[in-house]
């Protein structure tokens, strides 16, 4: 049964602010703010350019891969159990960060990063709001996702101020601090589970055909490979932007500090679309509105290559952070509507290695292309391009299995 959003808000509040606050704290591990200390890793360890992008590059596919497992734990631990142990690991990764004893070591910690805060973390969160929520599916998961939104747009606002005054392994130990901060906070939200693990198998609700996918039969069905080039995109090429960002303000006419100054833009845009995608989505299910997502990060991207100054930058940060804004809703409810819930931890994974896979590809393919004389502002214009066509392809997969759905009258993908 839907409700409004004061009441839903009220009347579930531990669990959403539990969501809210796992991707909040997801952001330790989320290139966006990695990246700020970029430029200090490399000249503490005389790293080029290409040697922090390929270590990045290593540690980041190591998680990916590993996120095939481990995503799996999410069907068979409780959110509280689980978090328990990722977070601890997370804090230990950004005390390790600051403490890294030389170059060789970093492809260690940078993976620990990865699959802790943007794999785990944010999983165990988005998958929690899939099997807790039904018909207000939408407006849970919008809720969780302004965590690491908000993160995107105040940490590394906040970081690279700090940063000439405390030095970047000070930092680190702070981040390390927050981590742990979260944990009796979080364990205080969650005394008492939406839905305990245990009943979660007959509480939980089908996807297609009115039954519960497997994982190994969502791999053979074609819509998954449909949704991959949508997958893959934006965090491969929106972790290239916000990757090379001291890169990009240059070329730009910007100053670091001013480029960084517009993450709020990006963050204002992605909130808007991430609640009024969710109260659309409840409404109208994902089918019919994931065919519009990938058009304002493609025209994002054309803004961005085409354009030269401040108000540039700025339309362009907004356009893209509409798409982020929708796709951390509706490609997060996508799966629960059409593969169903009960191996949700399990096929949620497969995205969340896809998506990791994308950050790690996307800076690696980037910082090459322009090594070999193709300037960042070409390649945007490129991706723009990548875009429409993925806005297409999903376009025509959407209108394929709605008719097939319903023609066989097997299930509603108009509401959860």
């Amino acid at each position: 049964m839907q409700t409004g959003l004061l009441g839903f808000l009220r009347d579930n509040a531990g669990w959403l602010g539990a969501g809210f606050l796992l991707t909040l704290t997801s952001s330790f591990g989320q290139t966006f703010l990695i990246s700020v200390f970029a430029g200090e890793i490399r000249a503490a360890y005389s790293l080029s350019h290409g040697d922090w992008g390929a270590i990045y590059a290593l540690g980041t596919l190591a998680s990916a891969v590993t996120m095939l497992w481990a995503g799996t734990l999410a069907d068979r631990f409780r959110v509280r159990d689980l978090a328990l142990i990722v977070l601890p690991i997370l804090a230990a990764a950004c005390l390790a960060m600051a403490a890294v004893p030389g170059a060789w070591a970093l492809p260690f910690v940078v993976f620990a990063l990865r699959l802790a805060g943007q794999g785990m973390t944010f999983h165990i969160a988005i998958v929690a709001m899939g099997r807790w929520f039904d018909a207000n599916r939408g407006k849970a998961l919008s809720v969780a996702t302004l965590g690491v939104t908000i993160g995107q747009a105040l940490l590394p606002l906040g970081f690279v101020a700090m940063l000439p005054v405390f030095g970047w392994r000070a930092l680190w130990v702070l981040a390390g601090v927050l981590v742990l901060a979260v944990v009796p906070v979080l364990m205080g939200l969650l005394r008492q589970e939406r839905i305990p693990s245990e009943s979660a198998q007959s509480q939980s609700s089908t996807g297609m055909e009115g039954r519960h996918w497997r994982r190994s039969e969502m791999l053979r069905h074609w819509l998954f490979w449909a949704m991959v080039p949508l997958l893959l995109g934006p965090p491969a090429f929106t972790t290239a932007l916000f990757f090379l960002q001291v890169h990009v303000a240059e070329i730009k006419g910007l100053s670091h500090l001013s480029f960084v100054a517009l993450f709020p833009v990006f963050t204002g845009c992605a909130t808007v679309m991430m609640f009024t995608s969710g109260i659309m989505l409840d409404r109208l299910g994902t089918a019919r509105l994931l065919p519009f997502l990938a058009v304002p990060m493609a025209l994002g991207f054309l803004v961005l290559g085409f354009s030269n100054g401040l108000l540039g930058a700025a339309l362009g940060m907004a356009l893209l952070g509409m798409t982020t804004g929708g796709i951390s809703t509706l490609q997060s409810a996508f799966w629960a509507e059409f593969y169903g819930t009960r191996n949700l931890g399990a096929i949620k994974s497969v995205a969340a290695a896809i998506m990791v896979f994308g950050s790690a590809v996307g800076p690696v393919v980037s910082g090459y292309l322009i090594d070999t004389g193709i300037g960042f502002e070409r390649q945007m214009v490129l991706i723009g391009g990548y875009f429409f066509v993925t806005a297409i392809i999903v376009t025509l997969a959407m209108r394929r299995i709605r008719h097939a759905l319903s023609s066989a009258g097997e299930v509603d993908v108009i509401g959860a």
